[in-house]
């Protein structure tokens, strides 16, 4: 006898989960918000602490004050570093996306730009292959860039990944709209400019981002290149007044009142150094699917 077929059914993973799946789901999705909220909570919460708070070592504090900031702002030394990093990071994002965009445009035209392949070749390579720190050290130094912020915002000027990502980009915009401009009279220039720039808002701005963020936390070259306190961004700052330990300068709220906890110091140092990153972040969100992907994909 032949077995009779039982008709096809739902894919299992189409039917409703039951209810204790959905809630076990519930719970580890909770602890995992948890988990990694409350790091953030606790150093925003200390950093608003009230002195006597701080120093019985609470975990969680119920008074707060605003001592910590107040002695900072006052010392000089994290405001220097904030407008320090706020350079780096402004004019460092800027010149990176305009020499990134223009050489990604460059390399996306292999057909009518000689060397293009080439130069593209030259490029990948770079993402494979690196000098090490003594030769660029070294190429710092020859450079006269020792001790000059210039020095962590030209040697990265230009990523080779995010060049990639825009070059598709690139790549991926209407062919006949750049060849009807140019029937219309207009330069290169002109259709860089005014026809690819702003069709590549998403992926300018997604990489825009990634530029700022690698800016906004140098700190490996700053340690490095600079020498000079008055020029080291707030993330050496952060590791000198927070890992090492070091007493910050000046920090007072007043000549006649005692520094504020140093803990409470720490944690709004803390804040200060990654606030501007958590700000700009929510505003660039809604690029990245259109950017990022886009750009990964195609080409």
């Amino acid at each position: 006898m032949t077995a009779i077929a039982k008709p096809a059914g739902r894919p299992p993973w189409l039917d409703a989960a039951p209810v204790w799946v959905r809630a076990a789901k519930a719970l580890v999705i909770v602890l995992i918000i948890v988990t990694m909220l409350y790091p953030l909570v606790y150093v925003i919460a200390m950093s608003f602490a009230a002195p006597s708070q701080a120093r019985a070592g609470v975990v969680f504090p119920t008074e707060f004050s605003l001592d910590a900031y107040r002695a900072i702002f006052n010392g000089g030394t994290v405001t220097q570093g904030l407008l320090n990093s706020l350079f780096i990071t402004v004019v460092g994002t800027v010149l990176s996306l305009a020499a990134t965009s223009m050489l990604a445009w460059g390399l996306a035209r292999t057909r009518q730009v000689p060397g293009a392949k080439a130069v593209l070749i030259l490029v990948l390579a770079t993402m494979f292959f690196g000098a090490g720190i003594i030769p660029n050290f070294m190429l710092i130094k020859y450079l006269g860039l020792l001790d000059s912020t210039w020095s962590l915002i030209i040697p990265g000027l230009i990523s080779a990944f995010n060049m990639i990502v825009i070059r598709n980009f690139f790549q991926g915009l209407p062919e006949e709209l750049i060849e009807a401009a140019r029937i219309d009279g207009a330069g290169e220039w002109r259709i860089f400019l005014q026809m690819v720039l702003p069709l590549s808002k998403p992926v300018l701005a997604v990489m825009g981002l990634f530029y700022a963020v690698g800016y906004w936390n140098t700190y490996f070259n700053a340690l490095l290149y600079i020498n000079d306190a008055e020029k080291w961004p707030i993330q050496v700052v952060l590791q000198q007044y927070v890992l090492a330990g070091v007493q910050i300068p000046g920090a007072l709220v007043s000549p006649d009142q005692p520094p504020p906890p140093g803990v409470t110091l720490q944690m709004a140092v803390i804040v200060l150094a990654t606030l501007p990153i958590l700000i700009v972040y929510p505003f660039l969100q809604r690029y990245f699917t259109s950017g990022v992907l886009t750009g990964a994909i195609k080409g």
